[in-house]
């Protein structure tokens, strides 16, 4: 794909969770627990050097660093997020770390112009986005056949587990629109790609799901 320079796309977009764009600078630190599962995400994804990846829902890119370090200095991140107070924080980090080779979009995933068609895609702890259909089919529209999907994120423990329940809920809840779907927030991204692996992680109240796009 070469270098490219970083997109900014603004369009109409519903409002998201009110922490989640208008906090954007305590996000980090809010969500800095969560950073081991981030790694781990990105870890399940077989990326080569000179892959392209989509990170979506980037957020304020904190995924970048380790992508960047599987695909390497001829390889690409697309980043695509809908909050833009979000994307300039991302838009900061690449410019503090002189990354060449990251494109970011600031759009909702269902409408984003997504350039190119990559190899890869990493969801984390995108809740809101993987229970869209129309944000699912964009993604996978600019998937190659054969890439590889990872997402990672929060989900509802068995029952018995009720006081994690009460600790994920106040985790999650001001970064999600709603918990429809959260016991099995994967359900539609196992519907778009094949051979969806899940596993539980964080004591059954996060999961890992990894598979790829039909070849």
């Amino acid at each position: 794909m070469g270098q490219t320079a970083r997109v900014n796309v603004s369009r109409p977009a519903p409002a998201p969770p009110a922490a989640y764009g208008r906090d954007a600078d305590t996000y980090d630190r809010r969500t800095a627990s969560y950073q081991r599962y981030r790694r781990d995400a990105v870890d399940a994804l077989p990326l080569r050097r000179g892959d392209v990846v989509l990170d979506v829902g980037c957020g304020t890119g904190l995924c970048f660093e380790h992508l960047l370090e599987k695909v390497g200095p001829t390889g690409h991140v697309i980043g695509v997020d809908g909050a833009a107070p979000m994307v300039e924080l991302a838009a900061e980090r690449v410019d503090d770390h002189g990354w060449e080779n990251v494109t970011l979009v600031t759009a909702p995933v269902e409408d984003a112009s997504i350039p190119g068609t990559a190899d890869a895609a990493l969801f984390c702890a995108t809740h809101d986005v993987l229970q869209s259909p129309a944000a699912l089919e964009n993604v996978v529209g600019h998937l190659r056949p054969g890439a590889w999907v990872a997402a990672s994120g929060g989900k509802w423990a068995p029952r018995w587990k009720a006081a994690l329940n009460l600790v994920s809920r106040a985790v999650h809840e001001p970064f999600v629109t709603s918990f429809d779907g959260f016991e099995r927030p994967w359900s539609l991204l196992a519907e778009t790609v094949d051979d969806l692996r899940v596993t539980e992680v964080a004591l059954g109240g996060g999961y890992l799901a990894v598979g790829r796009v039909a070849g």
